[in-house]
């Protein structure tokens, strides 16, 4: 089955601490039904020093969201939509159910 978030894909968070955020998609987990999106729901973790960080710290990571919880940005406003597939010049296309402009990729 074709996916219909794919990565390098502009999505918005629909639930969550950062509901309404968008970014780009930069890892997908299609095995546990997840995606990574760049700048959104980011995690602190404080380390300590060892010989690998001798410096230590708080190191930020952006943790996986459920593909339930972003839908992707509408390519002529921003807003969220959803993805329908249709056949253009012989190829499956990924197209925006709101404006029906084609999604890149």
């Amino acid at each position: 089955m074709a996916q219909k978030i794919k990565k390098g894909d502009t999505v918005v968070v629909l639930a969550g601490k950062d509901k309404g955020r968008s970014g780009e998609v930069t890892k997908v987990i299609p095995k546990d039904d997840k995606v990574v999106v760049s700048g959104v729901n980011v995690h602190a973790r404080h380390r300590k020093p060892s010989q690998l960080n001798p410096q230590g710290g708080i190191e930020r990571k952006e943790a996986p969201l459920h593909i339930s919880n972003v839908a992707i940005a509408d390519p002529k406003d921003g807003s969220p939509t959803r993805v329908r597939f249709e056949e253009r010049d012989g190829k499956k296309v990924r197209v925006a159910a709101k404006s029906g402009e084609l999604i890149n990729g």
